[in-house]
């Protein structure tokens, strides 16, 4: 035992730091900094491929402080939106933005232009950056708005603003402070402002390196749209392994799998539609290097499982909302599993997984409040807590506190853990649908399909689909008199609301209802999923 006697006077603080050292400053942690360290220590070498078009990581630094030169006077301490596809544009503005001192709005690139118009004005963006592909949607969008932001387009305007400025790099002084604002349509049909912390961010992009095994040789294509939950935060993950960013404006499986053999992409990740495009397209053959893939949004099938592994695309299940700056949980493999039978292992890495590395505390909650038993039998609904939870909806402390009434954030997706500690997804328990990847909030497209002047009353489900997994299905009771055709109904959603949102299908008939008059959504759903193996509902 040490004697304290020993020990010089006033050289332990009361926190536990020598007196003699309270000096030292901390940096703060925020995700921009790992482009210093990549510019710093990899200045020379490729950080992004977009087409034709080649930056180092000395360029994109560059390029990034001068951007929030050019934005911080534009925004005066107010958000600068983003609307643009996977290009050059979307990963400098992961940086220049924050650099700028404001929180960053990547827009959803499938919205309508009320939806835009919307997101816009409740986030209070000073700066709409957009591509020129949506000049038509941006002339809609501002028609819209009574205080319009400054545009800046993509292409000489974007150039100029970043080659007249002066670099620039603001760094907030508290690491809880805001980064970003990603937009999703809930359960309630209005689309909710999540604020993500720079810390969070950091220690996400940091877990994200770790789990996919990003190194300074590696070689990332952007397949899941940068705007989704900030990309996963992997804008911040590439670059922190110093790894290459290969652009892909649209996901289109020929493009891919050329990019995957001309650029040796070595990591992507997708929904597990976009598995399947990759899986079944012409020119899939398999790859002369592992490919490592992390999937979301929905559970993938086993056999695309073992489609993308007969290939040589080792896949890894992973589980996050936005509100969880993504994936919050992770299939991690264990290497004893390689001796199972391939559908078992298939069935492994279907599930949920357990907490990532940034030490997501993850539990199965009860109706009661207590713990499910670890027993893969008892359900309850999924709750997380840990540095990648959303500071809270902007501008809405209600459903903050709703979302995480003890400190715990709700999920709403009903599982079970596993004697292993693994959890699995059996339901989701908001009325929510995952299309490829993409939420749908039913009440949204609900609300939608009721304001067309000859529907009486509608519900709106999810129903199995090959490609997407699941997609938005109406049923429709018409007033007395009043006639309209599945088609009327369909482009009257598309006015309204992104088109991806629109239902396939329409059916007209009486709704199944209790003896309250409660619609009973179970109903329909039964009767649609009825024989399908794979259930989420």
């Amino acid at each position: 035992m040490t004697d304290t006697a020993a020990v010089p006077s006033a050289a332990v603080h009361p926190a536990g730091v020598p007196s003699d050292l309270e000096s030292l400053s901390f940096e703060t942690l925020t995700p921009v900094s790992y482009l210093d360290r990549a510019a710093a220590a990899h200045g020379e070498r490729v950080a992004v491929v977009d087409g034709d078009l080649r930056f180092t990581y000395a360029e994109l630094h560059d390029r990034c402080r001068r951007l929030a030169g050019g934005l911080a006077p534009l925004a005066q301490g107010r958000p600068v939106a983003v609307l643009v596809p996977n290009i050059h544009v979307g990963l400098e503005a992961a940086f220049g933005v924050p650099w700028a001192g404001v929180p960053l709005v990547a827009v959803n690139t499938r919205l309508s232009a009320g939806e835009v118009a919307y997101i816009l004005e409740h986030s209070n963006a000073a700066v709409l950056v957009h591509d020129p592909v949506f000049d038509e949607l941006v002339a809609d969008v501002l028609g819209r708005m009574d205080a319009r932001p400054t545009v800046v387009r993509v292409g000489e305007d974007y150039e100029k603003l970043i080659a007249d400025s002066e670099p620039l790099a603001v760094v907030p002084d508290d690491e809880r402070s805001l980064l970003s604002i990603n937009y999703t349509s809930g359960t309630t049909g209005k689309p909710k402002g999540v604020m993500y912390h720079h810390r969070g961010a950091y220690l996400q992009a940091l877990s994200m390196v770790g789990h996919t095994g990003l190194t300074p040789s590696s070689v990332h294509l952007w397949t899941l749209p940068m705007f989704h939950c900030n990309g996963w935060c992997f804008p911040w993950a590439v670059t922190a392994a110093a790894a290459t960013h290969v652009c892909l404006p649209k996901v289109d499986p020929t493009t891919i799998w050329s990019l995957v053999r001309e650029q040796g992409v070595t990591h992507l990740n997708g929904a597990p539609t976009v598995l399947s495009m990759i899986a079944y397209a012409p020119e899939a053959g398999p790859v002369e290097t592992t490919v490592k893939v992390a999937t979301g949004g929905a559970p993938p099938s086993p056999a695309i499982l073992r489609r993308m592994a007969e290939l040589g695309f080792d896949v890894t299940h992973l589980y996050g909302l936005t509100e969880t700056f993504g994936p919050a949980m992770i299939c991690d493999w264990q290497p004893e599993w390689n001796d199972l039978d391939g559908e078992t292992q298939a069935r492994m890495k279907a599930r949920q997984g357990v907490g990532n590395m940034i030490a997501c505390a993850v539990r199965v909650i009860t109706d009661d409040g207590s713990d499910a038993p670890a027993d893969g039998e008892t359900t309850g609904q999924i709750a997380l807590r840990g540095n990648n939870v959303m500071l809270g909806y902007l501008d809405d402390e209600e459903a903050t506190r709703e979302a995480a009434p003890d400190g715990w954030f709700r999920t709403g997706d009903i599982g079970v853990m596993h004697p292993d500690g693994y959890v699995e997804l059996r339901d989701r328990s908001k009325d929510v649908i995952i299309s490829g990847g993409e939420n749908i909030a039913s009440v949204e497209v609900e609300q939608a399909i009721a304001d067309h002047p000859s529907v009486l009353e509608v519900a709106v489900i999810a129903i199995p689909d090959e490609r997407w997994g699941e997609v938005p299905a109406a049923y429709v009771t018409l007033r007395d008199g009043e006639s309209a055709t599945e088609e009327e109904i369909i482009e009257h959603v598309r006015t309204r609301l992104a088109r991806f949102k629109a239902p396939k299908t329409v059916t007209f008939t009486e709704l199944p209802k209790t003896s309250t008059g409660k619609i009973q959504k179970f109903v329909l759903r039964d009767e649609a999923w009825s024989g399908q193996e794979h259930r989420i509902r």
